[in-house]
C-alpha cells in the first residue's frame, strides 16, 4: 500500500477570522477544539487550525507525512514560517514531515494550517466560473499522521509511464508493445506483500527507461510554472495567499530535487510575497541567484494585450523590468503572457524597446474558427520590429508531465523540420498549486527514453538559444495576434473601462504638468514615489482579467476603488504642478476672477469651447486658444468666426452648424445628415439612419463575460421607442445642443445630448444609460456612404487596417475587434471617424461603423453593467485621409480636455514648453527621468532629467523639429527603459 500505518493528531483546535490576518496575530488567538466533518465558511474567510501530532517511536526509519484533506487552500505553517501549500485540486495533500525518522529527530510537532475559505478555483455557485456561492462552506475531511511506502510510490510511477508508452505510441510502434510486456512481467515478479520483490520489479522498468534515444528525437524543454492570476475567480487579496502557497511548494521540491527549474512571472506577485513573507522571499531570491527559480516576463502584471494604452504598457516594462533588476540584478530577456486574450501589433517594438527579443504565450490555440500556423516563428510588429515567439506545442502552460502531454507536443508542433525544439510548462495553474513531485518523476524517466521526445529540465535562455541557432528557416508573421474568442472582453465592466481610459489620462497630465513644473523651478518637488504608486494600482487594474472585465464582483469592487484613488490623488498632484507652474497666475482665495487660466497637455495648439467660472461666479462658455503644452490667461475670450446655428423643423428635425460641419437630426436623435459645411458631399448611406442604436440578445456558448458569439448578430433589433423626443437644448453661438430620451430593451433608459461647439470639426454624442438588462448587447451603428475594404483602428502608438468585409473565416472571425481613442472608415477624398472616450469594442462590416457600448452577462459577476453609464463618442466627417484630417489629434482632444483654472489680475503671455514641427509626430509623454539601476524604488533618480516619448502615428517615415522653450543643456537618446543609446546625443 503507498499509505502505510496511520495516526491522528493529539490535538486539533481552530480559530475562524472574517480576515487575512498574519500569522504573528493568528496564533494569539483563543483556538476551539475542531473535529474532522466540521465547515467552515462563508467565502473569503479564514480558519486558522493549530494541529499537535506525536510521532509512533515504531516508525523510526519511516518517511513520514502529514496528510490534510481539504476543499479549502491551505497553508502549512511551522516554527513561524511557511512550509508547504495544501491544495486538493492541485494534487497537494500531504506535508512531508521527514524522510526518514531518526531517534534525534523531535517526535512531537505542532504545525498550523492556514485554511482559506475558497477552492483553487474561487468559490463559484455550481460551475467554475458562476458567481461565487455565499452559502458554500468548506470541510476538513483528513488530517493525520501516515507513513509513506516510497517504494511503492516509484513502483507505481514506473506502471504509469509503461502503461501509457503501452496504449499511447499504438500498435504499430514495437516500444508500445516492450513497454506493455514490461509491465506485464513486472506484476508478475512483484508480490504486492513482499517489498523485496519491488527492485526486481522495478529493474525491468529501468530496462525500458534506459534504452536512449536517437540523435535526432525532438527535445522537449520543461520548465516548471505556476500561472496565478492576479485577481479572477478570487479577490487580489487572496493572490497574495495563493502565491505563498504555490511557490513556499516550489521552494520544497528545490530542494530536493536539484535539477527542478520553475519560471514565474509578474513583479508585482514578487513584491506582494516580499512584503508579507519575508522569510520565504529569502528563499526565493536564494534560488534566483542559483538560476533555478526565473523571474520572465518583465512586465509588473500579466497585463490585457490589447486595452491598456501605449504609455501604460510601456510602463508595465518599465516597473517590472526594474523591479528585477533593482530585487535580482537582471532584467528578463523574454515576455511572458501565456492567457492573455490577444495581443496588440505594437508589441514587438515595445518590447524591443525594453530589452526583450523573445515572446512566449499559447492563448492562440483557443481560437474558435482558424488553427493557428505556427508554433515557433518570427512575429513582426507595424514599425518592422521582429521578435523570436513560441507558442509551446502542447497547447496548454499547466501540463501534468504526462506521456500523453509529450506525445502531443511533438505530434502538434506546426513547424517541425524547422525546429527540433519546444517548451513544456507543467504545474496546476490560473489558480496557482504548481508542480508536484509526481510531475517531475514521470518525466525523470521520460529524460532520455527510446520512443518518446526528449524530455530535460531547461530555462527560457536555454530554449530560445536553441531556437535562435535553428531559426534561419523560421516564417514570419506581420500584425497583431488576434484571438478568435473572448471578444465580449473589450466591453463588459463598461465603469473598469472607463476609469482605466480616465486615470491614464489622469497620469498624463499629472506627468507633463509635474514635469513642466519641475523644468520651470528646480526646487519643485516631482511627486515620483506618489506617481509610482499610482501607476503601480492602474498597472495592477490592467491584468487580464480585471480590465477585459471577466472577474468577479469583489474584484470589480476593488478595481473601482483603485481607480477612484488615483482620481483623487491624481487631483491632489495636479493641483501642486499648477500651483508651483502658475501659482502667480492663480486667482487668490478671497480674491475677484478676474480671467481663467487655461492648461493644454498636449503638443498642439487647440482652440476649443470650455466652461469657466464668470465674474458673477455662474460657468459660462468661452472660446479659447491654448498653446502646446502650456498655458495661456484668457480674459475677454474671443467670438467665433462662425457662430454654431440650430433651428427645428416642422417635422421635429433639428439642424446645427459650425461653418464646418452640418448635422441634421431626426426626432429620435438619429443622425439623417452630415456634411462638410463647404461641401455637398453627404456623409450618411442613402436611406439610412446614423446614430441608431442596436439591441442584440448576447448569449454565448459557455464563457459569459468574456465572448460575443457571431450569432448574435442575428438577433439585431434597432431601438427605436421613444421616452422624449428630441429637443433643443442650448440655442447656439458658441455651443448648441439637443436632447432626447428612449426607452432601450425591457427596462433601460438612454439619454444623449447631441453637441457642436464653435470651430469644432466633430459632434458630440454625450450619453447617460441607466442599464437594467440581461444577456443584452447595446451598440450604436453609422452607416456611411463611403466604400472601403479596409477600416483602420486605432491601437497603442498607432493604428491597424482590418477587413470591412468576410471573404475568409479569417475576415469574419473578426466580427467584433478592438480599438483605443478612434476608428476610420476612408475612400480616397473622403471619410468618416468614430472617436470615444472609453470604450475598446468595434465592428465595421461593409460601410457600417458600429460601436460597442454595454453587455450584461451573469458569470462570474451577476452584477455586471448594471449600473448608470455615462460616455461620450463623436462623428467626424473629413476630406483626404484620416491622418491630413487630424483625426489622430481630434481624438486626443476628445479624451484629454483642457484645464480651466480661475486666474487672478497678473499678466502673462501666453506660455508653450513643447511643440513638435510635424502633425505625424504625437510627443505623448514629457515625466521624469527613473534609473533602472536604482537602488530604492523611489523614482526621483535623476531630477535634472525629463523623458520625452514621441511616436510616428502616420505609418510613415517623418523628420520633426522638437522645440522647446526650456532650458535644454543636453538631448539623448533613449530606449523606452529610459536607457541611453549608443550614439546618442542629438
Amino acid at each position: 500500500r503507498l499509505l502505510g500505518a496511520r495516526c491522528p493528531p493529539t490535538a486539533l483546535s481552530c480559530f475562524h477570522s472574517p480576515l487575512r490576518l498574519p500569522y504573528s496575530r493568528a496564533v494569539g488567538q483563543r483556538f476551539q477544539p475542531a473535529a474532522l466533518g466540521d465547515s467552515f465558511g462563508p467565502p473569503w474567510e479564514t480558519c486558522w487550525f493549530k494541529v499537535e501530532l506525536s510521532i509512533p517511536p515504531e516508525w523510526a526509519g519511516r518517511e513520514v507525512h502529514f496528510v490534510w484533506e481539504s476543499d479549502g487552500e491551505g497553508m502549512v505553517w511551522r516554527d513561524g514560517q511557511p512550509v508547504q501549500g495544501l491544495t486538493k485540486e492541485g494534487e497537494k495533500t500531504s506535508y512531508i514531515l521527514t524522510s526518514c525518522l531518526k531517534e534525534s529527530e523531535p517526535h512531537s510537532v505542532t504545525l498550523y494550517v492556514e485554511l482559506a475559505c475558497n477552492g483553487l478555483f474561487g468559490a463559484g455557485k455550481g460551475t467554475m466560473i458562476a458567481p461565487p456561492d455565499p452559502d458554500r462552506r468548506f470541510t476538513v475531511s483528513n488530517a493525520e499522521l501516515v507513513v509513506f511506502n516510497r517504494d511503492v510510490y516509484e513502483l507505481l510511477v514506473d506502471l504509469e509511464i509503461l502503461l501509457d508508452m503501452a496504449q499511447l505510441l499504438g500498435e504499430e510502434n514495437q516500444r508500445s508493445f516492450q513497454a506493455l510486456y514490461a509491465a506485464n512481467q513486472m506484476v508478475n515478479v512483484c508480490d504486492v506483500t513482499d517489498p523485496a520483490t519491488f527492485p526486481a520489479a522495478r529493474s525491468l522498468a529501468a530496462a525500458i527507461f534506459n534504452q536512449k534515444n536517437g540523435e535526432s528525437q525532438h527535445t522537449i524543454h520543461a520548465m516548471g510554472h505556476c500561472h496565478i492570476d492576479s485577481a479572477w475567480l478570487w479577490p487580489y487579496e487572496e493572490t497574495i495567499r495563493k502565491c505563498a502557497r504555490s511557490w513556499v511548494t516550489v521552494i520544497r521540491l528545490m530542494e530536493s530535487n536539484p535539477e527542478f527549474t520553475f519560471v514565474c512571472s509578474q513583479a508585482q506577485q514578487f513584491e506582494w510575497v516580499r512584503s508579507w513573507y519575508p522569510g520565504l522571499y529569502a528563499q526565493i531570491q536564494d534560488y534566483v541567484a542559483k538560476g533555478r527559480f526565473i523571474p520572465v516576463g518583465g512586465t509588473w502584471v500579466e497585463m490585457d494585450g490589447n486595452l491598456p494604452g501605449g504609455e501604460a504598457m510601456v510602463r508595465q516594462f518599465l516597473q517590472g523590468q526594474r523591479f528585477f533588476q533593482e530585487q535580482f540584478g537582471r532584467i528578463c530577456s523574454e515576455f511572458w503572457l501565456p492567457d492573455t486574450f490577444g495581443y496588440s501589433a505594437q508589441l514587438p517594438q515595445l518590447m524591443r524597446g525594453c530589452g526583450i527579443g523573445r515572446f512566449l504565450t499559447q492563448k492562440l490555440s483557443w481560437n474558435l474558427v482558424n488553427a493557428f500556423p505556427h508554433h515557433t516563428f518570427f512575429w513582426e510588429g507595424i514599425d518592422g520590429s521582429r521578435v523570436l515567439t513560441h507558442f509551446p506545442p502542447g497547447d496548454s502552460y499547466g501540463m501534468l508531465g504526462r506521456v500523453e502531454e509529450m506525445l502531443k507536443t511533438v505530434k502538434n508542433n506546426k513547424d517541425k523540420g524547422r525546429v527540433n525544439h519546444s517548451a513544456v510548462l507543467f504545474g496546476f495553474g490560473d489558480g496557482g498549486g504548481g508542480p508536484t513531485q509526481k510531475m517531475l518523476d514521470r518525466m525523470k524517466r521520460m529524460r532520455d527514453t527510446d520512443g518518446l521526445p526528449r524530455v530535460q529540465m531547461s530555462t527560457p535562455d536555454r530554449l530560445f538559444s536553441v531556437l535562435e541557432k535553428e531559426s534561419s528557416q523560421l516564417c514570419t508573421w506581420v500584425g497583431e495576434l488576434f484571438l478568435e474568442l473572448h471578444n465580449g472582453t473589450y466591453t463588459t465592466q463598461a465603469q473598469i473601462k472607463k476609469g482605466n481610459r480616465e486615470c491614464e489620462q489622469i497620469l498624463h497630465d499629472v506627468e507633463v504638468l509635474s514635469a513642466l513644473a519641475l523644468a520651470r523651478d528646480s526646487s519643485f518637488q516631482y511627486p515620483g514615489s506618489q506617481l509610482q504608486r499610482l501607476w503601480r494600482l492602474l498597472l495592477l487594474n490592467q491584468f487580464h482579467d480585471v480590465l477585459p472585465g471577466s472577474c468577479i464582483q469583489l474584484v470589480v469592487e476593488d478595481a473601482l476603488q483603485y481607480y477612484a484613488e488615483i482620481r483623487r490623488a491624481g487631483a491632489q498632484l495636479q493641483e501642486e504642478a499648477v500651483q508651483s507652474l502658475c501659482g502667480d497666475l492663480l486667482q487668490p482665495e478671497s480674491g475677484h476672477t478676474e480671467g481663467t487660466l487655461v492648461l493644454n497637455t498636449l503638443p498642439w495648439e487647440r482652440t476649443e469651447v470650455i466652461s469657466r467660472t464668470g465674474p458673477s461666479g455662474a460657468e459660462v462658455l468661452a472660446l479659447v486658444t491654448a498653446p502646446s503644452m502650456g498655458y495661456t490667461i484668457v480674459r475677454e475670450p474671443s467670438p467665433p468666426l462662425q457662430p454654431v446655428t440650430v433651428t427645428e423643423q416642422e417635422d421635429g428635425s433639428v439642424t446645427m452648424e459650425n461653418g464646418v460641419i452640418a448635422v441634421r437630426l431626426d426626432a429620435m436623435g438619429r443622425l439623417i445628415s452630415l456634411r462638410l459645411a463647404d461641401s455637398e458631399r453627404e456623409a450618411v448611406a442613402d436611406g439610412c439612419c446614423a446614430n441608431q442604436f442596436a439591441l442584440f440578445d448576447d448569449v454565448p456558448l459557455y464563457w459569459d463575460a468574456w465572448d460575443v458569439m457571431d450569432y448574435h448578430l442575428e438577433t439585431r433589433k434597432p431601438v427605436t421607442t421613444v421616452l422624449k423626443p428630441l429637443e433643443i437644448n442650448l440655442a447656439g453661438d458658441l455651443r448648441a445642443s439637443a436632447r432626447f430620451s428612449l426607452r432601450v430593451g425591457k427596462s433601460s433608459t438612454l439619454t444623449q445630448e447631441i453637441i457642436l461647439d464653435a470651430a469644432c470639426p466633430y459632434v458630440r454624442f454625450v450619453t447617460e444609460v441607466d442599464w437594467k438588462e440581461s444577456h443584452k448587447f447595446l451598440k450604436v451603428e453609422f452607416p456611411m456612404q463611403v466604400r472601403s475594404t479596409n477600416a483602420t483602428y486605432e491601437i497603442q502608438f498607432g493604428h491597424v487596417q482590418r477587413p470591412t468585409h468576410w471573404n475568409t473565416s479569417w475576415d469574419w472571425a473578426r466580427f467584433e475587434v478592438w480599438a483605443h481613442k478612434w476608428m476610420d472608415l476612408s475612400e480616397h477624398g473622403f471619410g468618416v471617424a468614430v472617436l470615444n472616450d472609453s470604450k475598446y469594442g468595434a465592428s465595421a462590416r461593409g460601410n457600417v461603423l458600429s460601436l460597442s457600448l454595454l453587455r450584461a452577462p451573469k458569470s462570474p459577476d451577476a452584477t455586471a453593467d448594471i449600473t448608470q453609464h455615462r460616455f461620450t463618442y463623436a462623428v467626424l466627417p473629413h476630406q483626404g485621409s484620416f491622418q491630413d484630417a487630424g483625426v489622430i489629434q481630434c481624438a486626443y482632444n476628445l479624451n484629454f480636455p483642457l484645464h480651466a483654472v480661475p486666474a487672478g489680475h497678473a499678466q502673462c503671455p501666453a506660455w508653450s514648453a513643447f511643440s513638435v514641427s510635424s502633425p505625424a509626430v504625437v510627443l505623448e509623454t514629457v515625466k521624469q527621468a527613473i534609473s533602472l539601476c536604482a537602488v530604492s524604488l523611489k523614482a526621483e533618480d535623476r531630477p535634472d532629467a525629463l523623458v520625452l516619448r514621441l511616436y510616428e502615428a502616420h505609418g510613415s517615415t517623418a523628420v520633426t523639429w522638437l522645440q522647446s522653450s526650456l532650458p535644454i543643456q543636453e538631448a539623448v537618446l533613449c530606449d523606452l527603459l529610459e536607457r541611453p543609446l549608443a550614439k546618442n546625443h542629438l
